[in-house]
């Protein structure tokens, strides 16, 4: 697949081992699997917010200085060929396949949300505190 205009804007300011991470994952994509990218580069502001609703529970979120991002599987799950953003955990699981391969193949450790032990978070991806200190 390749990444839409949409996509490769989410992306702005996200840092670039994670985008060349991202990359790679739509290019060996399986063909019948998609995604999009949801969200790169946060403001404090879209964080408060997220806190507020409580689709976050930090105020130092990865998102905050580009080390993060959050991207979810776009499908055909009607089988109608309407696409549409998946909420579906089996999906996740097979995009987290794709994103470690992507990143084993750029060389760059990544961290996913949806193997935290608390808060799973399907969509987002991020660079390690440890190797990447923001």
């Amino acid at each position: 697949m390749q990444l839409s205009a949409r996509d490769e804007q989410r992306l702005q300011g996200v840092h670039p081992d994670l985008v060349r991470v991202v990359r790679r994952a739509a290019v060996d994509m399986p063909a019948d699997m998609e995604f999009v990218v949801l969200e790169g580069l946060r403001t404090i502001d879209r964080q408060r917010q997220l806190l507020a609703k409580g689709a976050t529970t930090t105020m130092r979120s990865r998102h905050l200085t580009g080390h993060a991002v959050d991207i979810a599987p776009y499908l055909d799950t009607d089988g109608d060929g309407t696409k549409e953003i998946s909420w579906h955990w089996p999906h996740y699981f097979r995009l987290a396949g794709a994103m470690k391969s992507a990143a084993l193949a750029e060389g760059v450790q990544v961290e996913w949300g949806g193997d935290w032990r608390e808060f799973k978070d399907g969509p987002h991806w991020q660079l390690p505190w440890r190797t990447y200190p923001a």
